[in-house]
């Protein structure tokens, strides 16, 4: 069972500005094509910080 099948960021490249919300939208969508009930996305910020979301199917 693959954890990431859509090879994560680094297959995306990493424009600025624009990998959470690639990622984001990736999560969502493989949230709806699967019966998956939560997904997390992280991101990193640059200088040493981070985020990460928590999603939750209403499937």
């Amino acid at each position: 069972r693959k954890v990431n099948p859509p090879g994560g960021a680094s297959a995306l490249c990493h424009p600025l500005g624009a990998t959470g919300a690639m990622r984001t939208a990736t999560l969502v969508h493989g949230l709806q094509r699967t019966p998956q009930r939560y997904g997390m996305v992280t991101m990193c910020i640059g200088t040493g910080m981070g985020a990460a979301g928590l999603f939750e199917s209403m499937q």
